[in-house]
């Protein structure tokens, strides 16, 4: 993930920082991965720590009047949270890549969310300004 600056991330919206808490819990879950395997361990622990503080704040950010579904995001969230604590305590490399397999769908499917969302927002925006210009030509 690329190094993002306190004004780049103020510019985003919530559903782009959630995008972007995907692709960081992802990355430190890859990379513990490799590190279980280089025998690092004690980043390995920290990578995993960084992972579980991007589920917590994925879960603080949980709109709970979605309905169920919130709710059974919020239990993933958990039992992920809790898949990630026994791998660390193990360094058990299948439990982290079965948490990665758990969150990609989920990260790919808000993404993909993300991109026909700002597409529909252009084209709409494109409307408006089409409908703001032949307002202007006509009035004066």
């Amino acid at each position: 993930m690329d190094v993002l600056t306190n004004e780049i991330l103020y510019q985003k919206t919530p559903q782009e920082l959630t995008a972007l808490l995907y692709e960081g819990l992802i990355s430190n879950l890859e990379e513990a991965v490799d590190l279980i395997d280089q025998k690092d361990f004690i980043r390995t622990n920290k990578k995993l720590q960084k992972a579980n503080d991007i589920l917590h704040r994925l879960g603080v950010g949980i709109k709970y009047e979605a309905g169920p579904i919130a709710e059974q995001l919020d239990t993933l969230y958990n039992f992920m949270a809790s898949q990630i604590i026994k791998a660390n305590i193990h360094k058990d490399k299948q439990g982290v890549q079965n948490v990665i397999k758990m969150i990609q769908p989920i990260a790919s499917a808000w993404n993909e969310i993300l991109k026909k969302k700002t597409h529909n927002q252009s084209s709409f925006a494109k409307k408006a300004t089409a409908y703001e210009n032949s307002i202007m030509r006509t009035t004066y």
